[in-house]
């Protein structure tokens, strides 16, 4: 595999030692760490040999962090074999909902809190408009994205939503939507009330019960709460709604560029020195000409780092009859209604196994003589502790 020039680990190795006395957080360090420590001597590595000609492969483990530009490889197939599992042979809509940037301070000191409440708003919406016999009259279903950032790396916190063109009545019959929307699923008005309703519903049971960390200038004069809120209430909140997909693999071919996207690629960067990093950013108040940023080295972190989501926070969530819960019966009802074959689910081995299938071929064929197998004969363990337990800025050499 041909290494990218310059890689996201490279800002990470060159500028965060000069962050010394910069208040990180625990798990952005982690994270920071893991990535610059993926696919190095530092994590260990493992040796492989070809039982035919006896071919050699060492590699080097990789971190498998969420956030690292080089580890979304095969959870993000394995993913996307999920979802084709799922899909119905319908129209798919893609909705975007988008929270107002006077809501970013806020999402700083409370990610978990306000981007929870940003999937069960956007949901609460759509099911809320499906279960309306004026709409649909049933229940529907979503596959929701969350991204927190711009082209410019800028707190952009939006849900990217995927709904099927329909739901599933009580009787269990197909409903498609009542059309008089034009190519949409629901009215964007209707949604934006909606939306705007419920999740300022949530917002201020969440200050009532004192769940939230406040910005030093609220939580010093709460008289400054209710300016923000009053402010929120007078600005026109993003709800936007594409035409239908095209199909089925169109879908498919949507989510697997949206569903793991880390905030910024390796191939984007173009050019780092003693003092900065370069990028190259869509403009899209400029009819999407590709530009490049320049970005002071501890910037580009700073920016990275505000991308970096709670431990353990879903950003990936299904909503509807495709929840978790009961996804395969409520998969195989609407199938039936739709006169199609049931179908049983893959489990999560097997959608892993597709995956690596997919990506590698026959992984554990030999590379060289192409008839062998290659099979595991060493491992070396990595060092455990990441290095900033000892020294919170040394890091592996490259």
């Amino acid at each position: 595999m041909v290494r990218n020039k310059y890689e996201v680990a490279d800002v990470i190795h060159r500028f965060l030692p000069q962050m010394i006395q910069s208040k990180l957080l625990i798990h952005h360090k982690r994270t920071l760490n893991a990535i610059s420590r993926c696919r190095t001597a530092a994590l260990g590595s493992h040796t492989d040999k070809c039982d035919s000609c006896g071919h050699i492969k060492i590699s080097y483990n990789s971190c498998r962090n969420r956030h690292c530009p080089k580890c979304q490889g095969i959870e993000k197939e394995a993913w996307i074999v999920m979802q084709e599992d799922m899909m119905l042979p319908i129209v798919y809509y893609h909705v975007v909902f988008t929270l107002p940037h006077l809501l970013n301070s806020l999402c700083l000191s409370n990610p978990k809190h306000l981007y929870d409440l940003l999937f069960k708003s956007a949901w609460r919406t759509l099911d809320t408009l499906a279960r309306d016999p004026k709409w649909i009259g049933g229940q529907s279903a979503a596959t929701m994205i969350l991204h927190t950032w711009s082209q410019k790396m800028v707190l952009h916190p939006h849900l990217h939503c995927i709904v099927p063109d329909g739901a599933l009545s009580k009787d269990g019959h197909w409903q498609f939507p009542k059309r008089g929307n034009g190519n949409f699923l629901f009215p964007v008005l209707a949604m934006n009330k909606v939306f705007k309703a419920v999740f300022m519903k949530g917002l201020k049971n969440l200050i009532a019960n004192e769940e939230l960390i406040l910005p030093n200038d609220l939580h010093k004069d709460r008289r400054l709460v209710k300016k923000l809120l009053d402010q929120l209430y007078q600005k026109d909140w993003v709800v936007y709604t594409k035409k239908p997909f095209a199909g089925v693999n169109h879908v498919i071919d949507y989510l697997g560029r949206y569903s793991h996207r880390v905030a910024i690629t390796n191939h984007r960067i173009v050019d780092i020195n003693d003092k900065t990093v370069s990028f190259i950013y869509k403009d899209y108040k400029d009819g999407a000409k590709k530009k490049v940023m320049t970005l002071d080295g501890e910037e580009f972190i700073r920016r990275f780092c505000l991308h970096i989501l709670p431990p353990g926070f879903r950003k990936v969530r299904q909503y509807g009859f495709t929840s978790n819960a009961s996804k395969a019966k409520s998969l195989n009802k609407a199938r039936l209604a739709l006169g199609q074959r049931l179908v049983i689910l893959l489990v999560r081995k097997e959608r892993k196994e597709l995956a690596k299938l997919r990506i590698f071929g026959e992984s554990d064929k030999c590379p060289s003589c192409k008839t062998g197998k290659m099979e595991t004969i060493d491992t070396e363990e990595g060092n455990k502790d990441p290095p900033f337990v000892t020294n919170p800025f040394t890091f592996i050499k490259r």
